[in-house]
């Protein structure tokens, strides 16, 4: 399995003063979905700062497709693009109930050794070590 999707209901303090969700709760359900993503493969927060690695957002892009309100039901996927390197790229969709695309997010993350305070030199390797079920998570 190389992608996984969180349910989430739209919470009415959630939304702007227009009654569409406030665009930085988006990055806040990503966040949630990543999470929820890694939990699913066997990886918790604490194995990550056990390891002494901590993930890390390089970049990321929201594109807006669709205005959600409050009470609305979406999926929020997850999905991890691996490389060779030291970083990795993170494809993510928002879809209402009905199908209809919300949004989109992409990004780039990485590994940071938290002792050397620099990205790992391959992202997978902690990911690979950690799992549970590295298939789970394209590995």
């Amino acid at each position: 399995m190389t992608e996984f999707s969180v349910p989430i209901t739209v919470r009415g303090y959630e939304t702007d003063s227009q009654g569409h969700l406030n665009q930085s709760v988006y990055l806040q359900y990503a966040e949630h979905a990543r999470w929820c993503y890694l939990e699913h493969a066997g990886i918790r927060q604490a194995d990550l700062l056990a390891k002494g690695v901590g993930p890390v957002v390089l970049e990321t892009t929201v594109r807006y497709r669709r205005e959600l309100r409050a009470g609305e039901e979406v999926a929020v996927s997850c999905r991890f693009v691996w490389g060779d390197g030291k970083t990795f790229g993170v494809e993510q969709t928002v879809v209402k109930a009905d199908g209809t695309l919300a949004a989109e997010v992409t990004g780039v993350g990485g590994f940071l050794d938290l002792t050397a305070r620099r990205l790992v030199e391959d992202a997978r390797e902690p990911m690979r070590a950690l799992a549970a079920d590295p298939a789970a998570l394209g590995l």
